[in-house]
C-alpha cells in the first residue's frame, strides 16, 4: 500500500513539474524543482543502492522532459548518496522514524536542515552542470539561491500541510 501510495504521489509531483513549475520562469532566475520532493521524502528503509537507482530513473524522466542531457539523472544520483549520511547526521534518534523522512517523523528543525541542504546541493549541481562554465558562476548562484528558496518552501509548505 505503502509504496503505491509513493508512486501516485511521484506521478501526481511529476505532471505539476512538468506542466506547471517548468513553464514557469519567475524573474528569469526562478526554476523551482519540486519533483525533488518525491525523492527527499522516500521511505529511509530502502537499500542505498535501491535509492540511488530510484534517484537515477526520476532524474532520468526529468531530463527527458527538460531536454536536458544527464543533468537531473546527475543531481538526482548525488542528492541521494548523500542522504543516508544527511539523515544520520541531522536525526539524532532515527529509532523513532517511521519509514519515511515527514515533519512528524523528525520535528520542523531536523526537516529544514534536511530539505535546505539537499535541495541547495540538487539545485546547484543542476545549474552548474546546464552553465557547464565559470564565467556563469554569478548567475548560476544566483539561480541556486532563488530557485532553492522557492523549492524549499513548497516542500516545507507541503510537509505542514500533510502534518494536520
Amino acid at each position: 500500500m505503502e509504496w503505491t501510495k509513493q508512486f501516485g504521489r511521484y506521478i501526481i509531483v511529476m505532471l505539476l513539474q512538468v506542466l506547471l513549475f517548468d513553464q514557469l520562469q519567475l524573474w528569469g532566475a526562478c526554476h523551482p524543482y519540486i519533483y525533488v520532493l518525491c525523492l527527499l521524502m522516500m521511505p529511509i528503509t530502502l537499500t542505498h543502492s535501491l535509492s540511488m537507482i530510484i534517484g537515477a530513473v526520476a532524474g532520468l524522466v526529468m531530463d527527458i522532459f527538460c531536454n536536458s542531457l544527464g543533468v537531473h539523472m546527475a543531481a538526482c544520483i548525488l542528492i541521494m548518496f548523500i542522504r543516508p549520511y544527511l539523515i544520520g547526521a541531522i536525526v539524532n534518534d532515527k529509532d523513532r522514524l517511521n519509514e519515511q523522512i515527514s515533519l512528524r517523523s523528525i520535528g520542523m528543525e531536523a526537516l529544514i536542515k534536511y530539505v535546505v541542504i539537499l535541495v541547495l546541493v540538487h539545485h546547484l549541481t543542476v545549474f552548474s552542470l546546464a552553465a557547464w562554465s565559470w564565467s556563469h558562476m554569478g548567475f548560476v548562484l544566483l539561480e541556486t539561491l532563488i530557485s532553492s528558496i522557492v523549492t524549499i518552501l513548497i516542500i516545507i509548505g507541503y510537509n505542514a500541510m500533510s502534518y494536520r
